[in-house]
């Protein structure tokens, strides 16, 4: 979530909660991120995001400071217009999907704005309950397979479910004064503490891991995609028989983060400036040849895809 500065409006007319909207959408695209719930208030807003490319930030930045531009030129002002960087909360989505859709949703309601939640038309409410393609890029499709495999008794039962006040845990946990980072299971948050909050990993540590596949995996995937075992990738070949490794290194970084040392460790190659050069050659060469760049695309995204099936994890903001 964020908020307008000084508790300041950051949507001032129907023109602008319209804009932030449109942005949305752009962002499903540019970002590939899964938007499954919004609302926009008049001066914060609340988002239910997935992010399987672990982009969150980039994502956010973008959201916010091309609104922020078109909100000056079109309202003749400049400056600041959010109190600063996005809240983040990392999302057991095993137990509390559900209701924090029906808590970003009901936000109207608790304000006083609307009698009825069908009556708010600035949240992904409606895309809940409608069977329209343009709403199509919402992703409620899993939300309301949660609740049924039928789609038409699924909007019957989100109708319901959203019908009833929030739970006890969930009001307490936003009427913190300072709100947790993580919501979830006792053994979920023991999990995050555990694999990452010990590490010295950089600031962005909700989206910076957590949806990254595990390293041997990684190496699985380039395996079955050049069809070649694991101890090649182990072993410094000279011309295109490298391939395979190259890309277990490159992987390895833009996945996870990894450090050059431990790339290095892990594909037998001493030297880190020699697994930082390889890296550098292979970005260039992704960019350059379209056939290694779908390859690249298409282990990438079957990872990604494992990843998600593994960790339901989503972002709410």
């Amino acid at each position: 979530m964020n908020r307008g500065r000084r508790g300041e409006e950051v949507f001032s007319e129907k023109r602008d909660y319209l804009l932030f909207i449109d942005l949305l959408r752009e962002a499903v695209d540019l970002w590939r991120v899964r938007i499954a719930a919004y609302c926009l208030m008049s001066n914060h807003y609340h988002l239910l995001i997935q992010t399987p490319e672990a982009n969150l930030s980039r994502c956010m930045r973008h959201l916010n400071g091309i609104y922020t531009q078109r909100f000056n030129r079109y309202h003749h002002c400049g400056g600041q217009l959010f109190r600063g960087r996005y809240r983040a909360i990392l999302v057991d989505a095993e137990g509390y999907l559900l209701e924090l859709v029906r808590y970003i949703h009901r936000n109207p309601l608790r304000a006083g704005l609307v009698d009825r939640l069908d009556e708010y038309s600035l949240s992904s409410h409606k895309g809940y309950v409608s069977d329209s393609r343009k709403w199509d890029w919402l992703h409620k499709d899993f939300v309301l397979s949660l609740l049924s495999k039928d789609r038409t008794e699924g909007r019957r039962r989100y109708r319901q479910f959203v019908s009833t006040e929030e739970s006890g845990e969930i009001t307490r946990f936003f009427s913190k004064k300072n709100v947790p980072s993580v919501i979830g299971s006792e053994g979920f948050r023991n999990w995050v503490k555990r694999m990452f909050y010990g590490q010295k990993l950089h600031g962005e540590v909700p989206e910076s891991r957590l949806l990254a596949p595990p390293a041997d995996e990684i190496m699985h995937a380039i395996c079955s995609a050049y069809r070649v075992d694991k101890e090649a990738l182990l072993v410094r070949r000279r011309g295109m028989g490298n391939e395979p490794r190259k890309m277990v290194i490159y992987l390895m970084r833009m996945l996870r983060g990894e450090k050059l040392e431990d790339i290095g460790k892990q594909v037998n190659m001493n030297n880190y400036s020699s697994v930082s050069s390889v890296i550098e050659r292979m970005k260039t060469q992704i960019r350059t040849d379209r056939n290694l760049r779908k390859r690249a695309g298409e282990i990438k995204d079957q990872l990604l895809m494992s990843q998600e099936r593994a960790w339901p994890f989503t972002n709410l903001i």
